[in-house]
């Protein structure tokens, strides 16, 4: 930093672990990013998608103006017409023809407004949240245990465990900050034990000692068997569930048939790793279950949730130090929005749609003329009602459901069919802004004010770093003209800080410790108080001693149920269905570590396309070789709703019979990739949750019979090939392809491909013993484009090539298609430091004791935000596997 930087502190927008971000903000509007290290959520650390934020800044494929039908409007005509179309809607239809899908990605005033639009003067609850895909079940399982959505705990307590248990949680990828947390912490104290519960091997796995690789599905059966070994074997909390709970017989019942051995059957793991999994658990004073997407998206999730809860209520380990049930979620603000009520089924501040009681306070707070009285339509069944012209108006905000939700292929077709569809977005070209009538350019993170909401119940701030680009404005002023122009009154609020001033005194109203949600301290906060506010935890409850606020909730009872108990909740286990011989493959979804979300903010940087730059799907050797699958080939993933191409990545650390592919790639950056379009619309009937991980697929190699790598400085305006992936680097773009017939004109294939001109120098080789050839274009000297292409997948060492087509590395090099051995770095794995692979083996190899520190050392690996440290340690246990060869690399 130096003395013209201006420090601005921020909260990352990507997971829902709230990091503290310092933006430095020259004079010109040049912005350095860091971590805070004065944040309590990540202490000055960041991970690789938070590094590079500064890297997103930019107005490229940003929404600059509305658009009506596809044309630029000014704001006034777009806001009327959308007004008019929702008030003739609701006038011809009733209030439950229209809807709002918004995000996780909104900030907590944006939700307010939205939900008091919908819920209070509309009079629908057709408002819900992309959130609803990633932790609905979580908060289904807490209001049925707890009888409000809390999460007890805190962050200190990963660190202050004896056993930290990680279940359907990939921690080292999707919350990289708190993973970092924890491995220092098991550097502290080595006698930490870390259980990692999943069916696939991930990153996180690496930090664990011990993975149990339980059966898709199969939790329940897991934690039933531990209830009941918990009970057998004394470890019960006879004093705190007499005190503080109630149905332990109930749950018991449920759970009594289930021996060590009925589980290790239902979830194919090992009957004496399930066992050393329960000892530790009985034994160890501190436990922190933290779970994640893979408990969340069941068809039985909030069962899966409540058989967690059960064992720490059972044996009293919930919100005491380093013990409790702890769900992290997925979205930067997945929790404010939980706060407002911006689930279908919930009102604002963790009150009940089926109270009376509690709708009243909200009407009358809200100055409304009514108030929604029943729950509104769930994620899925919003869409499934567009699609049957039960929803004729729907109004999506900052989220692309046309990729990610359930059936996306249908989705996209009930999106097209709607009568009125309007958009709120930053970026210009989605999958979804495609399908709209109106586009509204909305502010982006670095441009608007407000707060989010982490997964430790830590309200901060978000603050704008720069002026919204074009016409963009926050999505509050947008939502709070439209209410204005349907005739509403109260809308006009002037700034944040009033929005959440009367949230906050909303919290409060007619409390007095009856609600778990208490922000009321901040109700008379001044634009002042707003603008320095530091991050905070709730409950902070007006006229209370800050000292009397407990951190963690639950630890002496204290529920917010009719009674004050808790309850334990009977859950029976439910096996998967058997697979149909069509569709042998259980499909498991998620996420990969430099990636976020359906890519409209980490796709513009090239520094996170470096690591993973193609869409993928890993599959176990044994099922490769039986279906003739090749390493790095293309395979085909298929079902009754829609097929992806994706790249063969062959792993043991998938287990048989299942594959795994993440959603992030869209229809903008594959020709067939939008893996969310297989998955089914069942959904857990409590939460409404869908089931995103337990889609059944036929795997088939794809008969590709040539294939090719480009990269040139000018985004295609179309790839003709039966397969492609883009992916950004810092000249342009690289471009995988394969085509089911060689094109009959290559050199005619390649020039419009890669959009070179009739001046451009032309430099070619072939290897017509491979049916391979090259093709380079210079410009004034300059490479221009590279085409590489064979009759097998390409085997060029495509970070070298990306590395010499910016460097300007001669022709004859780049024709070479490679480096020279030694100059070989291997894929990208340290992408701070720009260290491959191949660079890290072989300090390995020279290393006498490696270490991912000595490794970090050597080559600086990992010294950065430390988001690779995963995969060093991969690396180093490989190497001391007998001199084993490192899993195959992306």
């Amino acid at each position: 930093m130096n003395a013209t930087q201006k420090v601005i502190r921020t909260t990352c927008p990507y997971c829902g672990t709230g990091c503290g971000v310092k933006a430095l903000v020259s004079p010109t509007g040049a912005i350095e990013i860091c971590g805070d290290d004065e944040h309590p959520a990540n202490f000055g650390r960041l991970c690789v998608k938070g590094a590079a934020l500064a890297e997103t800044l930019t107005e490229e494929g940003r929404l600059l103006h509305p658009k009506v039908n596809g044309a630029r409007a000014d704001w006034e005509t777009a806001l009327r017409l959308v007004a008019d179309r929702f008030r003739e809607t609701i006038a011809a239809h009733g209030p439950d023809a229209v809807a709002f899908y918004v995000s996780g990605q909104m900030l907590t005033e944006d939700y307010y407004v939205a939900n008091r639009l919908m819920k209070g003067f509309i009079g629908s609850a057709n408002i819900d949240t992309n959130s609803r895909l990633c932790m609905a079940s979580s908060v289904a399982g807490h209001k049925r245990a707890f009888g409000a959505d809390v999460v007890p705990n805190v962050y200190e307590d990963l660190e202050t465990a004896d056993l930290v248990l990680l279940v359907g949680s990939n921690l080292a990828w999707c919350h990289p900050v708190l993973y970092q947390r924890l491995e220092a912490a098991k550097a502290r104290r080595p006698d930490l034990r870390i259980i990692d519960i999943d069916p696939r091997r991930t990153a996180t796995s690496e930090l664990c000692d011990a993975h149990l690789a339980l059966a898709p599905g199969s939790d329940v059966a897991l934690f039933l068997g531990l209830l009941t070994y918990l009970d057998r074997v004394g470890a019960c909390d006879h004093d705190y569930v007499a005190r503080h709970t109630s149905g332990v017989e109930t749950a018991l019942a449920a759970a009594k048939p289930w021996s060590i051995g009925d589980v290790a059957r239902a979830t194919g793991v090992v009957a004496s790793e399930i066992e050393a999994l329960y000892a530790l658990f009985a034994t160890r004073e501190r436990v922190v279950t933290v779970y994640s997407q893979g408990v969340n998206q069941s068809v039985h999730g909030t069962d899966k949730v409540n058989a967690i809860l059960n064992c720490h209520l059972f044996t009293g380990r919930i919100g005491k130090p380093g013990s409790g049930p702890f769900s992290v979620t997925g979205q930067p603000n997945a929790m404010g929005g939980r706060e407002v009520g911006g689930l279908a089924n919930q009102l604002a501040c963790h009150m009940e749609l089926d109270d009376p009681h509690h709708r009243a306070i909200v009407q009358s707070h809200w100055r409304a003329p009514t108030i929604a009285d029943r729950p509104g339509l769930k994620a899925v069944e919003m869409f499934d009602a567009v699609r049957d012209g039960r929803v004729r108006a729907i109004w999506i905000i900052g989220a692309n459901p046309a990729v990610s939700l359930p059936q996306a292929d249908v989705v996209r077709a009930a999106l097209a069919a709607c009568p009125f569809v309007v958009v709120s977005d930053a970026m210009e070209h989605t999958d979804t802004t495609a399908l709209a009538s109106v586009v509204l350019p909305a502010q982006a993170w670095s441009e608007k004010d407000g707060t989010v909401t982490n997964s430790e119940r830590r309200i901060s701030r978000q603050r704008a770093l720069r002026k919204g680009v074009g016409e963009s404005l926050p999505d509050w002023r947008i939502i709070c003209r439209v209410a204005t122009l349907m005739g509403f009154e109260g809308f006009d609020y002037q700034t944040p800080a009033d929005i959440f001033r009367e949230y906050a005194a909303l919290s409060g109203r007619l409390n007095h410790g009856a609600r778990d949600f208490d922000i009321s301290v901040h109700e008379e906060a001044t634009q002042a108080d707003y603008d320095r506010l530091a991050p905070f935890q709730w409950p902070s409850r007006k006229g209370a001693r800050k000292s009397s606020e407990a951190k963690r909730f639950f630890g002496r009872g204290g529920f917010f149920t009719p009674d004050r108990r808790a309850r334990l909740v009977a859950t029976p286990y439910v096996a998967p269905a058997p697979h149909e011989q069509h569709t042998p493959f259980v499909l498991n979804t998620g996420r990969i570590r430099d990636q976020w979300h359906t890519m409209t903010r980490t796709g513009v940087s090239p520094r996170l396309s470096r690591h993973i730059a193609e869409p993928f799907v890993e599959i176990h050797p044994a099922d490769a070789e039986a279906l003739r699958i090749a390493p790095a080939s293309l395979v085909r993933l298929s079902n009754a709703r829609g097929a992806v191409v994706l790249r063969a990545l062959v792993t043991e650390r998938q287990r048989r019979g299942a594959v795994f592919a993440p959603f992030h790639w869209t229809g903008l950056l594959a020709s067939a990739a939008r893996v969310d379009a297989l998955v089914g619309a069942a959904t857990d009937p409590v939460s409404g949750q869908p089931g995103l991980k337990e889609a059944r697929v036929t795997v088939v190699p794809f008969p590709a019979q040539w294939f090719a790598f480009a990269l040139t400085r000018e985004k295609p305006t179309s790839i003709a090939a039966d397969y492609w992936a883009l992916a950004r680097t810092r000249f342009g773009w690289r471009i995988a392809l394969a085509r089911l017939k060689a094109p009959p004109d290559l050199r005619g294939f390649t020039q419009a491909l890669l959009g070179w001109r009739d001046d451009d120098v032309i430099a070619s080789a072939e290897d017509r013993a491979r049916g391979a050839c090259r093709f380079v274009a210079t410009r004034n000297g300059r490479a221009q484009g590279l085409l590489i292409a064979s009759t097998q997948p390409v085997a060029a060492a495509r970070d070298f090539l990306v590395d010499g087509f910016d460097d300007a590395q001669p022709a004859f090099r780049l024709l070479a298609g490679g480096p020279a051995a030694q100059a070989d770095r291997g894929g990208a794995i340290c992408i701070c430091h720009g260290v491959g692979a191949k660079e890290i083996e072989a300090a390995i190899a020279r290393d006498a004791a490696p270490s991912v520190d000595s490794i970090g050392r050597a080559t600086r690996a990992g010294t950065g935000c430390g988001s690779c440290r995963p995969e060093i340690h991969r690396l180093v246990k490989a190497a001391a596997r007998h001199g084993a060869t490192p899993a195959q690399a992306v």
